[in-house]
């Protein structure tokens, strides 16, 4: 998935407003504590980032 479909989805998910702070100071289990921008800037596939993400927040099937 690129970056950009990443955000997309963040923004989606959380609102414009908040996705980017969540994903700052939010850490997710699914990525041994990281927060989301850790585990990006530490060369996670944001593709397995979503998916932790997607699982934490406890989204819709649909948005998998």
């Amino acid at each position: 998935m690129r970056l950009t479909d990443f955000w997309r989805r963040m923004e989606h998910a959380l609102g414009a407003g908040y996705a980017r702070s969540w994903a700052a100071d939010f850490r997710v289990a699914a990525l041994n504590y990281r927060t989301v921008d850790q585990a990006i800037a530490e060369g996670e596939d944001t593709q397995v980032v979503w998916r932790a993400v997607h699982e934490t927040l406890g989204l819709e099937a649909k948005y998998r």
